[in-house]
This record gives structure tokens, C-alpha cells and sequence, in this order.
């Protein structure tokens, strides 16, 4: 809508009739709604007769200011809404430190207590699983029976095929699941290790693993 002052009036005269700054049409300021009534009004009334506005204008100029208006509370609604879940996403991973998760991932953590993690097996079929060292030789195959789809935990304890103690550290996981036509699909692989800090990063909150390294907080499936 036009703000322009009529015809022999200064800019000055013409916002001080409305009860306005003559700063109000200044690139730094802004119209509240009660101004943008007023401005309506002169509008209004200092329109041509021969070329009134049109109800549908009227309205949709009001609808233009409100949609607006309730954008910009959308706006600070949203951002104060964000700051306050992030800082409640902060207490809540701070008490995951010194906690086991499970997390997807191709590499399992040998330990005191053997390399733990889970199966989620695609369909129905009989599952094998398969541990290999940092040189990517098997050192061990365990069949883990028929299995119906969905989750599946496993621990392997720490020993090969000849029941030898293998040292602690890093090993690839991964499994196949055989169905009764003999085709065989991979199943995806999760590792469970210890969480060692949590860190508010940029794109949000991320885990730091104790072995397995860094990942967002949303890559934490389960708690143990």
C-alpha cells in the first residue's frame, strides 16, 4: 500500500497527523499493527473517487500485514523453542558419559567381557556372523541358528575357531542371513562401546565413543 503524503504536505506533517515518527518510513523502521490500521485509513480516505479501492484489495492488504506479523512470532517462537530443546538435548546426552550404547557400525569392541552388539536381520533365514581382524583375515564364524526377522544381540567371547584368546581391540563385524531358497542378503550390524564426552557441535550434540569415535547424538540406538 501506498505511504505517501498528499499533495502540499511535507513528509513530517503528514506522519504527525496519523500520531506517527516521520521515521516510520525510514529503511531501519518498522510498522506495528496499529499503525498499519491508520495508514490504512488515510489511505482510505484520501483516495481517488474516481478510482476507489476495491474490497478485495482492502482485505488482502490486510491479510499481507497479519500473515506477516505472524511470521515474525512463528520466527521467535520457533528460535526460543529451539534454544530451549537444545539445552534439554545437552542435560540429557551430558548423563549418557561413562554409559554403554549401541550404535550402528561395521566394527565391534573386543573387551574384558567379549565384543557385544546386535543383528537386524532383513527376513526370516538361517545367520551367520562373521569376525575379522585389522587385516581383514575371518578369525571367526558363528552360526547363529534360524533366526525370525528383526533385532537380534550377540556376544562374541574374544576366541577363534581353535578356542584361542585373541587380543583386545578393533574387529570388523558383519553377517548373512540365508533363506530357505538359498540367496543370501547381508544384515545390517550394530556395536555396542562407551560413551566418553558429549559435545554441542555446530549441526547439534555429538557422542564421542570411547573406540569407535565421534557420531550425532541421534546415531545412539539403545542405552545399555
Amino acid at each position: 500500500m501506498s505511504t505517501t503524503p498528499p499533495v502540499g504536505g511535507s513528509n513530517s506533517d503528514y506522519y504527525s497527523s496519523l500520531g506517527l515518527s516521520s521515521t516510520a518510513s525510514g529503511k531501519s523502521s518498522s510498522l506495528d499493527q496499529q499503525d498499519f490500521l491508520k495508514l490504512m485509513t488515510v489511505q482510505i480516505q484520501n483516495q481517488d473517487p474516481l478510482k476507489p479501492m476495491e474490497n478485495t484489495e482492502f482485505f488482502s492488504q490486510i491479510a499481507q500485514f497479519s500473515t506477516v506479523s505472524g511470521i515474525d512470532k512463528l520466527q521467535t517462537a520457533f528460535s526460543s523453542l529451539a534454544t530451549q530443546l537444545s539445552s534439554s538435548q545437552s542435560l540429557q546426552a551430558a548423563a549418557l558419559i561413562g554409559r554403554e550404547v549401541l550404535v550402528e557400525s561395521g566394527v565391534g569392541v573386543l573387551g574384558d567381557n567379549g565384543l557385544s552388539g546386535a543383528l537386524d536381520i532383513p527376513s526370516s533365514g538361517r545367520v551367520n556372523l562373521q569376525i575379522r581382524d585389522a587385516s581383514g583375515a575371518v578369525v571367526r564364524t558363528i552360526d547363529l541358528g534360524t533366526q525370525a526377522a528383526g533385532q537380534l544381540a550377540f556376544n562374541w567371547n574374544g576366541s577363534d575357531a581353535q578356542g584361542n584368546a585373541l587380543p583386545s581391540g578393533l574387529y570388523r563385524i558383519s553377517a548373512t542371513v540365508s533363506g530357505s531358497g538359498g540367496a543370501s542378503v547381508a544384515a545390517t550390524t550394530y556395536a555396542v562401546d562407551r560413551v566418553s564426552s558429549v559435545a554441542l557441535g555446530r549441526d547439534g550434540l555429538n557422542v564421542e565413543l570411547a573406540a569407535l569415535g565421534e557420531l550425532p547424538f541421534s546415531g545412539v540406538l539403545r542405552i545399555q
